[in-house]
Formats: C-alpha cells, sequence, structure tokens
C-alpha cells in the first residue's frame, strides 16, 4: 500500500462562481459544466461488501451513482433504477459495476407509479439472484419562489418521487431482506434548515429522515437496520434541471465554511459504511455530509 498525501477540502474540487446552465428534468451529469466526480477514478475498494446485492433508486447520478460505484468496488452486485431519458448516464454506471467483475442490472422507469415500483424490487430479485440492500435515493426537487407557483401536479410528483416511491419499494423489498439487510434512505440539510424557495422538497426530506428512525425502531428486532445519508449543497443534476436558479447555482456551495459544493464522491463512503457489516450497532442514525453547515 502506498501511502496517501494529505489533502485540502477547501480547495480539493471546484469552488463557485459556476457557470449558469440548465438542462430539462431530470438532467444528465455527463452534461454538467463542470462535470460532477462521482469517485469513478478515485474510489478504492477493499471487499467490504463481498457477495452483498444492491438496489439502488437514482443510480445513474448523484449520490446514487457514487454509491453504486462504491458498492461494485466493495464486491456488491448492483440494480440501478432511472429515469428512461438518463439512460446515457446509466450506461456508463452499468460499465463500471461489469468493469469490476460484479452483475450490474439496469431498470429504467417511472418511480411515480406503484406497479413499476413493485416490478423494480422483482426484477432486481431476479437478476440479482436476491437482495440485501435498498438504497432509496432517487429525488425530484424544483424551485418555485412562492408557495403560490406550486401547482397540485407539481405537488404531486415530487411527493410520489420522494416519499411514496420509498414506501412502494420498501414494502415490496422487505419480504426478500434477511436479518442483516440495510434500508438506507438519502435526506438532505433540508429537513433541518428550508430553503423557502424549496417549500414542497424541504418536507420530504424531513418525511425521509422520520420514516428512517421510524422504520429502524419497526425493523430492528428483525435484524434490518434503517439509515440515512444527509448531503448539503451536492454538485448534481438535481440543481441545474430546475432544482436551483441560475443566481443560487452561480453561488452553489460558497455559504459553507468549507466555500464549496460537495461532489458525490465525498458521500460514496457513508453509503458504504452505512451498508457494511462492521456499522451493526447504527439504525435509525443520519449521517450528514454538508461542509461544515446543517444538522445533523
Amino acid at each position: 500500500m502506498s501511502q496517501q498525501e494529505l489533502q485540502n477540502p477547501v480547495d480539493k474540487y471546484p469552488r463557485p462562481p459556476f457557470k449558469k446552465q440548465s438542462q430539462p428534468w431530470p438532467g444528465l451529469a455527463s452534461k454538467m459544466d463542470p462535470r460532477p466526480d462521482h469517485g469513478e477514478t478515485s474510489y478504492k475498494g477493499s471487499g467490504r461488501l463481498l457477495g452483498r446485492r444492491a438496489l439502488i433508486t437514482g443510480g445513474d447520478s448523484g449520490m446514487g451513482r457514487a454509491a453504486a460505484i462504491a458498492y461494485a468496488r466493495e464486491g456488491a452486485d448492483v440494480a440501478i433504477n432511472y429515469f428512461p431519458s438518463e439512460e446515457p448516464d446509466a450506461k456508463e454506471v452499468i460499465d463500471l459495476i461489469r468493469a469490476e467483475g460484479r452483475v450490474g442490472v439496469a431498470i429504467p422507469g417511472d418511480l411515480r407509479d406503484e406497479a413499476f415500483c413493485k416490478q423494480l424490487v422483482d426484477r432486481a430479485v431476479k437478476g440479482l439472484g436476491g437482495l440485501d440492500i435498498v438504497v432509496s435515493n432517487a429525488g425530484r426537487q424544483q424551485t418555485r419562489a412562492s408557495i403560490l407557483d406550486i401547482t397540485t401536479e407539481d405537488f404531486d410528483a415530487t411527493m410520489k418521487t420522494n416519499i411514496y416511491a420509498p414506501f412502494w419499494i420498501i414494502k415490496a423489498a422487505l419480504p426478500h431482506l434477511k436479518p442483516g439487510s440495510v434500508i438506507i434512505g438519502t435526506a438532505s440539510e433540508q429537513a433541518y434548515d428550508p430553503s423557502p424557495d424549496l417549500y414542497d422538497y424541504a418536507q420530504t426530506k424531513a418525511a425521509t429522515m422520520n420514516y428512517v428512525k421510524s422504520l429502524a425502531k419497526q425493523l430492528a428486532p428483525k435484524g434490518i437496520r434503517v439509515n440515512a445519508v444527509a448531503p448539503g449543497p451536492i454538485w448534481t443534476p438535481l440543481q441545474v434541471s430546475g432544482g436551483a436558479t441560475q443566481e443560487k447555482l452561480e453561488k452553489f456551495g460558497g455559504q459553507t465554511p468549507l466555500g464549496r459544493a460537495g461532489q458525490p464522491a465525498e458521500l460514496g463512503s457513508i453509503y458504504v459504511q452505512l451498508a457494511a457489516a462492521d456499522a451493526s450497532y447504527a439504525t435509525g442514525q443520519v449521517y450528514g455530509a454538508a461542509g461544515g453547515s446543517g444538522q445533523p
């Protein structure tokens, strides 16, 4: 093993100002400038998840992609779900998973549909030969200056993506999960310190934190752990596809003590830790990564 040089987290990744840019929802990481780092070249595995089988929603980009790459390099087989228009990003992820000699299963579809969520779990179980890690990461975020600007259709789409989908997926997955399995949600600093222009999204992240803590208590006797990751400002397609105004995007992450946005790669190891067997006493926990701001 070679010695790793210390890196200053302040200037490890790009700092604002960022170039103003916009994409149709849900956006592609491959078209962002600068392109996000998901650990494609940096993450090194050590067999911590050897033989595990993971389903990750939103696995084409952002934290889901970082988790998928890290899991594969730790020895897990991985199924990823993504919106059909995200196929170019998803193909890159599947190629990276398979490059590690692991099984990679691509399952495109719309999580706002209950029937599809049930099919998603069935296809993941069949493709992987079982299931013991469920990561509910996919999210919908659309900035609106006023509650008056949020239509019922908008509100419904955010709730179904961020809250209904994990509910449907966990229900379908639970019969397949044996003791030692894990469920991981993706919350946000928005659960604790909501922005005024993310009224509906912030609610769903508070609800995610709450369902994780509730479900952890319910499933602890069954030996199934439930935790969440709560990111701060992370450079993902969520931001450039309607999740932030152009003015906010330009300064994105600059308000944190580290003075920059985080990269998905900086959260991959957290998803690994929460899934690994040596974290067996961690359940009902929310792990923050927000550059020095936010909670917990």
